[in-house]
């Protein structure tokens, strides 16, 4: 599909990165559906979309009166007629399988030319698309949280994915606001996969009891780093930066390197996950 022929933009999972990759859709022009099985994350999704309009408006990143119209192209349900689209986002959870089940779907509902983009964070597209009719269409669209402020979008192209959708994707980011990359495909792609050594080592000098989660935020950022390995973590969501670690874990065949850590297993199993749950390593 030709970048000029994009005219209907489909968001899958209304979570955090989810709505925020709605609302750049919708601010970038495009008619923009998000969907989600909950009508309860969607309610709250649409509560926070208006939320950080008039959070830039504030800032001067956004014209008062450009707010309705960016409110008026989002459109909230949980039909799946209303699955159809020009390019379809998802942004669900972290599992190969729940991912390839609804790619499979999607490909049932869609035309053969309509592109299919996931955001994850770890899992390699070429094990998604191998389950798709037409392949080709399949690929990585992986924004940064939170989605309608981080430039960087990385546009990962499966072994089968067709150069023209991959380029397709490419100048909707530009046209998105955002500093596209393309990147080739492998576990974690490039931002996640150095990542993990920014995440890990913090965790274990936590494991190792050098230092508690302040002092180690506080040494990072006096370092030069915006946000500490703790606090970005809570900000990502403690279960998704877990569920990325166990995906590149398993993809890299359980190098020591990427260990998922104990402490963060404990924090997910009892419900601290961080800024959405109220609690994680620090409380809100």
């Amino acid at each position: 599909m030709q970048f000029d022929r994009i005219k209907k933009i489909v968001v899958i999972g209304a979570g955090t990165m989810g709505l925020g990759i709605a609302q750049v859709a919708a601010m970038a022009g495009y008619e923009t559906v998000l969907y989600d099985i909950n009508s309860q994350s969607l309610e709250k999704a649409m509560a926070k979309i208006e939320s950080n309009i008039d959070g830039g408006i504030k800032r001067g990143k956004i014209h008062q009166e450009d707010k309705d119209k960016i409110l008026s192209r989002i459109k909230y349900t949980t039909d799946d007629l209303a699955l159809i689209g020009d390019l379809i986002i998802e942004a669900i959870i972290e599992n190969v399988g729940i991912k390839i089940d609804l790619f499979k779907k999607l490909s049932q509902l869609n035309y053969t030319d309509a592109i299919l983009a996931t955001n994850t964070s770890s899992i390699p597209i070429t094990q998604i698309a191998a389950e798709i009719p037409n392949p080709g269409r399949v690929v990585g669209m992986h924004f940064f949280n939170p989605a309608h402020i981080m430039k960087l979008v990385e546009v990962i192209s499966a072994a089968t994915t067709s150069p023209e959708v991959a380029n397709t994707v490419f100048e909707l980011a530009k046209k998105m606001g955002k500093k596209a990359v393309m990147v080739k495909d492998s576990p974690g792609f490039i931002v996640n996969r150095v990542a993990r050594n920014f995440y890990g080592e913090s965790l274990k000098i936590l494991e190792e009891n050098v230092a508690d989660v302040a002092t180690i935020d506080a040494l990072l950022e006096n370092n030069g780093f915006r946000m500490g390995a703790f606090k970005l973590m809570d900000l990502i969501g403690i279960d998704t930066n877990l569920a990325v670690t166990k995906s590149m874990y398993a993809s890299f065949y359980n190098p020591p390197r990427f260990r998922p850590s104990r402490i963060q297993q404990q924090k997910v199993d009892a419900g601290h996950i961080g800024r959405k749950s109220g609690k994680g390593f620090y409380e809100y």
